[in-house]
């Protein structure tokens, strides 16, 4: 028989092992950011060290070592922030778990960036400044460093708390800042800037608007038809056709590029003859995926299930090839003025340059992705899978048609737009709804709807701070990447 000092003994003895067991959950949960930030520096020193290899390692090349492990670290931040807007909605309707849209994420973004980035490349290393304006190739190298190292600070501050900011606006801000600094505000081309800022308005309103065209288009047509499920057995094939003709047109014009050179037309062709396919082949699977579903909304979420999970890699594909430049814009420029000693009119991008921003994206939205894609998908307003589909599928044509014009607009404001297309139009469906039926509605029943309706709202915290972090991005950036660029070349000179 155990004396009592024994059992105290024993129960003492319980508490320790129960605080070291609370101890190593504690220090498992804190050691899982610094395992990603140390994935997330191999990954800059790895890409440095390739740079080295590949271009030789003597003084005259640690410039581009440098810059090699900025760009990295820029792609790694993009990979963060910017993935959200990709996956956010699918993950938010719950037709993705957050494991399967890393995975889809980064392959679509890798294959994207690889097939189909150069094009807007151009834009982001030549279109902003002038060259010409700079004393001479060091300089011109300085600004580039600065306005990568100053974007990348900034995305990945506003990462940490939490705001979905643009990194186009980051980097074309850092690029036009380092410019001013670097040759005053003759050098920063105010057209090429004008152009830009417009689309930075024009493609958050075009993807709201398309969001909402198609969402207004499903309710019409599917949502409030008496009989859903065959109104859905007819229209889901066409909107995947829809899907598939975009996507189809665009890896022909951009992704065969390297192949064979295909013109607008050819590539609009070849969309269609995609679309037409697809919705002949998705016609007999939704009918016999809709074979015993009751007739109400909660089944048509099955439908378009899948389609969202297709559209949403169609957007990471097009987010792959638009933002893939911010990383390794400046960096192309850099290695080509180090390498060649002068600043050509048109540079060429190294494979393993475009590797690097590739590989840095998918290393960014695996290591430090989720934060941002539960906020974009759940906190701004309430999705389910025939809204996010139709955010995902408008974010994706209107990254495209931008991509095709050579504009470096910025994914986030387009699918963060769309999302609030798709809540702004339901606030005015609603309200529109209430009112039509007001004069059938005794009063006292007037508040339940009234109720549900205000659940449905776009939070306007959400929308007053995502608009706040745009408008901000720019003017901060350019600060930043001004100083940089000014310290830089007080160091050297």
């Amino acid at each position: 028989m155990s004396s009592p000092t024994s059992g105290n003994e024993w129960s003492t003895l319980d508490r320790d092992l129960h605080r070291i067991s609370h101890l190593e959950a504690a220090t498992l949960y804190v050691s899982r950011p610094m395992v990603g930030l140390g994935i997330a520096l191999a990954f800059i020193v790895l890409a440095a060290v390739l740079a080295g290899l590949l271009t030789g390692a003597d003084s005259g090349n640690m410039i581009i070592i440098a810059a090699a492990g900025f760009g990295a670290y820029m792609a790694i931040n993009i990979g963060a922030n910017d993935v959200a807007n990709n996956m956010g909605p699918a993950v938010g309707a719950n037709a993705l778990t957050m494991g399967g849209a890393i995975i889809i994420a980064a392959i679509c973004e890798s294959a994207g960036a690889l097939l189909a980035g150069g094009d807007v490349v151009s834009t982001i290393s030549k279109g902003i400044i002038d060259p010409s304006g700079m004393a001479n190739t060091a300089i011109f190298i300085w600004a580039m460093t600065a306005a990568l190292i100053s974007s990348a600070l900034w995305v990945n501050i506003a990462t940490w708390v939490g705001a979905p900011v643009s990194t186009t606006h980051s980097v074309v801000g850092g690029v036009m800042g380092a410019g001013i600094a670097a040759a005053g505000f003759a050098a920063v081309n105010w057209p090429t800037m004008g152009k830009i800022a417009a689309s930075w308005v024009i493609s958050p309103v075009l993807g709201g608007v398309i969001a909402a065209m198609f969402l207004a288009f499903i309710k019409a047509k599917i949502i409030y038809q008496d009989d859903k499920i065959a109104a859905a057995r007819r229209w889901v094939p066409v909107l995947i056709g829809i899907m598939a003709a975009a996507f189809a047109s665009y890896l022909a014009l951009k992704g065969l590029k390297k192949i064979i050179k295909i013109d607008i037309q050819t590539s609009l062709l070849i969309g269609a003859a995609a679309g037409v396919l697809l919705y002949a082949v998705s016609k007999p699977f939704i009918r016999k995926q809709s074979e015993g579903l009751e007739n109400r909304n909660k089944s048509l979420k099955v439908l378009f299930g899948i389609p969202l999970v297709f559209s949403a890699a169609l957007l990471s594909f097009a987010h792959g090839a638009n933002d893939v430049a911010n990383a390794v814009g400046p960096l192309a420029a850099i290695v080509h003025a180090a390498e060649f000693g002068d600043i050509a009119a048109k540079v060429a991008v190294p494979s393993w340059v475009m590797i690097i921003g590739a590989f840095g994206i998918s290393f960014g939205l695996f290591l430090f992705g989720p934060k941002l894609i539960r906020m974009v998908g759940e906190k701004i307003t309430k999705l389910n899978p025939m809204r996010a589909y139709c955010v995902a599928l408008s974010a994706a044509i209107t990254v495209i048609v931008a991509s095709w014009l050579g504009l470096p607009v910025s994914s986030t404001h387009i699918a963060v737009g769309g999302i609030f297309g798709v809540g702004f139009y339901r606030e005015w469906d609603a309200e529109r709804r209430l009112r039509k039926n007001a004069g059938q509605r005794p009063v006292t029943k007037r508040i339940a709807p009234e109720e549900r309706r205000r659940r449905k709202l776009v939070r306007r915290s959400h929308f007053m701070t995502i608009v706040a972090a745009w408008v901000i991005t720019v003017p901060a950036a350019a600060s930043m990447s001004a100083v940089i660029f000014l310290l830089l070349n007080a160091i050297t000179s």
